[in-house]
């Protein structure tokens, strides 16, 4: 078990354990369909990607559980397309 996922602090972040688990489930799909990291990381691993990218604050759930993510302007971008487009 990677570490990252023992913290209380990934946990409360992501909303509590079902929505970390649906977040990274669904940012693991993105990843794999093409999505570029938005964290810098010197790993092809995409799961300790995405654990970054929860810590870091760059990833959410929103109210209709799609995945959201920070742009590096602050600007709301909103992922679901990728989902439609599979």
């Amino acid at each position: 078990m990677l570490e990252e996922l023992k913290e209380e602090d990934i946990i409360a972040k992501a909303g509590g354990r079902f929505k970390l688990s649906s977040l990274i489930q669904k940012r693991l799909v993105q990843l794999a369909a093409g999505s570029r990291p938005l964290v810098e990381l010197d790993t092809n691993d995409k799961m300790k990607i995405v654990l970054q990218e929860i810590l870091q604050d760059k990833i959410y759930l929103d109210d209709s559980e799609e995945v959201q993510m920070i742009g590096g302007d602050d600007d709301l971008l909103d992922l679901s397309e990728l989902d439609a487009a599979e």
